[in-house]
């Protein structure tokens, strides 16, 4: 699996922003993020029909994930950003989902990462 992120930047505090990640077919597929000096986290999750989206609390009501199975492509619309939203951004594919979207072991594929830096 081949995935491709992109979209990241720099905004100001209460901006939007929107990722895009393009994979090689259909699978299970997430967003993770790292801070600097933080262990790595999940974001959000989606379903192979985009009929179930899964997200953390730290950005339920803000983020939404979506995804265009015609493009093979998932997105990651985030809204009302925070200083404490700036992290590398990963996007992530389960060709096998066992049930742990939460979880990086869940995922077998993993893009390469793009930067969102959030001023306040």
């Amino acid at each position: 699996v081949q995935l491709q992120a992109s979209g990241g930047g720099l905004v100001q505090a209460g901006d939007s922003l929107r990722l895009s990640c393009t994979a090689s077919g259909i699978y299970f597929m997430g967003w993770f993020r790292q801070a600097p000096g933080k262990e790595r986290e999940f974001v959000a999750a989606i379903s192979r029909s985009g009929a179930r989206t899964y997200y953390s609390d730290s950005v339920k009501g803000r983020f939404t994930i979506s995804r265009d199975n015609a493009k093979n492509t998932m997105y990651l619309q985030m809204n009302s950003l925070k200083p404490g939203d700036t992290a590398v951004y990963y996007c992530a594919a389960d060709r096998k989902y066992g049930g742990s979207y939460g979880y990086q072991a869940e995922y077998d594929s993993w893009g390469q990462g793009t930067l969102v830096t959030v001023s306040s």
